[in-house]
Parts: C-alpha cells; structure tokens; sequence
C-alpha cells in the first residue's frame, strides 16, 4: 500500500509504543520540528506536541500537527490529559529562558505544566539548547544546566557554528532520546562491537587492506545504543560514516592495534562481544621502511599469517555472549552453513551470522544466516531481522 502524504516508513522500534511530550519554545531552531517530529515517528513514538507563543510565530501549529500526527497544544484549553501518560519528554529547541522558569517552577503556560508534571513523576526529561554562543558561554548559563542535570534531565548540547549552539541533527536528537529512555530498561548490557576492514603496511606510503564499509557493524552499534545498551565499537578503516551519537569509538587500523586494544577492554566488565570486523587473515611480513621505488619491476610481497582475533580473545571473553560474522563466496548454503557452525565450535562463540559474498548485492537474496550453538540456522530477511537477533542473543545473556 502506497504510503500518504502524512505517513512515515518505520526505520527501527526503539521508540515503539513510547509516548513522548514534545515542547517546542521559540529558538529559530523550531524550524527543524517538522523533522524532528517525522524521524520520532520512525522510531515508533506516538507524540503529543506542546508550542510555546513565541514558537507559533516562527513555525505554524498547522505545519506541526501535519508533521506529528498528533494534538498540538497552543494554550490552555488544549487536553492536558496526555501529560498523566507520558513516558518522556523532549524539549527541542529549549531556549534559556525556559530552561531556567522551568528550574524556578514558573507557570506561564502549558508547557511550563507539562515539565512540572515530569519532575514531580520523575518522567525522562531531556532538553536541547539553541542560542548564540555567547549566551550558551555566560556563567549563568552553566549554573541553569547543571542544576537541571543534578535533577536528572538530559541536556544535549549541539555544535558550535557560525558564532551559534545550534541542535543536533534530528537523528542525534531520536538516537539520544531513545538510550535515554531505554537505559534504565533490564538486560541493558556492556557490549563491544569489532567493525570495519584492517590494512597491513607494505611500505610508509601503500598497504594491503580487505573489503568491509563498515556499514553492518555501525547499524548494529547504532541500534543497540537506541535501546539503552552500553556500545563501545573498535573501528578499523571504514567509509560508512559514523554516527555521531555513537559514545566510544575506537580506532584501529591494523589487525595487531585491534587486538590489543579488544585484549584492553577485556579487563572492564563486558556482557558481549559481536565480531563483526573483517580482519586480515594475512598480512606484509616484513614492511619497507621509507616508500619503494617505483618501476622496479615485479615486487615480491611474503604474507605471513595474522593471528585469528577470536581465537586469541577466547578465554578472557569465555563469561561473554560472543557473535561473529562469517563471510565465504563461491560455496553453496548447507556448506556456508557447516563451517558457521565449525567456527561456533572451535572459537567458542554463541552464534555466528554467515554470509555469501554473491549474496549481499541480490535483493532477493536473505540477509544472512543466524547459525546457533546446536548447528541450527533461522534466515535473516533483513536488516532489521540482523538487528533483531543479535539483539536477542545480548538480552538473554550467556546463561540462556
């Protein structure tokens, strides 16, 4: 069915079923509220939106209420009801003067109402600033933020551009607002993700590296940090863009910075390491100090063998749900299978996702296949479906 002009195409679930109190005051910012509204409803969030007077005179109720799906408030004769039901509320743009009559409990319209209402039920509450950067850099400024902090409200500050504190781009607004609400859910655990492809050093200048974007380990990072778990990603070379809201990203180009830095975070508590890395099984055994000449004929190139990182890390992450990814071409299912299966085993890992090369640019083809510790496999359609089960496998734990 052909979506309407009103409608949105569901990206994720992070935000599914979550009614969230929108506040929009009259930061230029406001602008950007028929997207914000869109990318919440994406995510699943079903809204009720709340204008001050100085937002209306820079973005219509109208425009708002196309954007949302939902009420918009503008004053106090709009139904206040959905402030007894809210499971967050987002203020964005939230200009100082707001920010600081809802720290003094001033009443100067319904959405001065529907912060109170937040504090005193302890409803996640988070806040974007807009303002010019020499308002955002006043002391007082400070003050009004850290004791909004010390009550448990989540301020996002943006970047500094153009002499302004601008917003986040509305996708870092949903990724925040998202871990905010979902942290405090159980079964949020302390996950490592391994991503991207790795290079080994021929000379100062040239290297060997192997195909990966890095694309499947970013979603991954990007879709457990939306539901409240603790990601940290250890990075080799990428060209998908990160994500900005992603916490901790680590870089590591080579094969050996990798490990050793995975080998580091061994020593914190980590409930799941997901592999999803493309690690070089060989590498340049003896790189040339300085750049090669050039046109000196055929160049001898010995590779030696890199250790295999998830054979290295198998005792110190034994306690930790572990998932790999196995990428092979050229060979048939049953036997993509059987050697997900073999790796399960011989590495000690709770599943692997094995894929076919051939696969991954056939739209018709499945994402993927889920290969578990008994040797049974599920097919992953999608994405989404990758998403959902390696999600699965973290919330569960080791123990399940």
């Amino acid at each position: 069915m052909a979506l309407r002009d009103t409608d949105v195409e569901r990206v994720g679930n992070a935000l599914l079923g979550q009614r969230i109190v929108v506040g929009i005051t009259g930061g230029i910012a406001a602008v950007e509220t028929v997207r914000l509204a869109r990318a919440l409803r994406r995510e699943g969030a079903d809204l009720t939106v709340i204008m001050t007077n100085a937002a209306q005179r820079i973005i219509t109720p109208l425009a708002v209420r196309w954007a949302s799906q939902a009420e918009v408030i503008t004053d106090w004769d709009g139904d206040l009801t959905a402030l007894n039901h809210a499971d967050a509320v987002l203020l964005a743009p939230a200009t100082r003067d707001v920010m600081a009559s809802h720290l003094h409990g001033l009443q100067h319209g319904p959405l001065m109402m529907a912060l109170s209402v937040a504090r005193s039920r302890k409803t996640p509450t988070m806040m974007v600033p807009s303002m010019h950067q020499d308002l955002a850099s006043d002391p007082v400024t400070d003050d009004i933020v850290d004791a909004l902090r010390k009550e448990g409200v989540h301020v996002l500050w943006g970047p500094e551009e153009e002499g302004k504190r601008k917003t986040p781009d509305v996708d870092h607004i949903v990724a925040d607002l998202a871990h905010f609400i979902n942290k405090g859910k159980p079964g949020r655990k302390n996950v490592v993700i391994t991503l991207g492809a790795t290079r080994s050093a021929i000379d100062d200048v040239r290297h060997v590296q192997n195909m990966s974007s890095g694309s499947t380990g970013y979603a991954l990072a990007a879709h457990l940090h939306m539901h409240g778990h603790d990601v940290t990603c250890v990075s080799g070379i990428t060209t998908a863009p990160t994500p900005a809201w992603l916490p901790l990203v680590l870089h590591c180009p080579t094969p050996n910075a990798m490990l050793a830095e995975c080998r580091a975070l061994t020593n914190d508590h980590i409930d799941a390491w997901v592999h999803a890395a493309a690690v070089l099984d060989y590498v340049v055994e003896n790189p040339a100090e300085g750049k090669l000449a050039s046109q000196q004929g055929t160049l001898s190139l010995p590779l030696v063998e890199s250790p295999k990182h998830i054979m290295e890390l198998k005792e110190a992450c034994a306690s930790a749900v572990r998932i790999g990814f196995k990428l092979e071409s050229g060979i048939k299912q049953s036997d993509l299978i059987h050697r997900a299966y073999a790796q399960i085993q011989k590495a000690g890992m709770t599943a692997v996702v094995a894929n076919r090369l051939e696969d991954l640019s056939n739209a018709d083809k499945p994402r993927g296949y889920l290969v578990d510790q008994k040797g049974a496999h599920f097919v992953l359609q999608t994405s989404t479906d990758l998403h959902e089960a390696v999600q699965t496998l973290i919330e569960r734990g080791k123990e399940a």
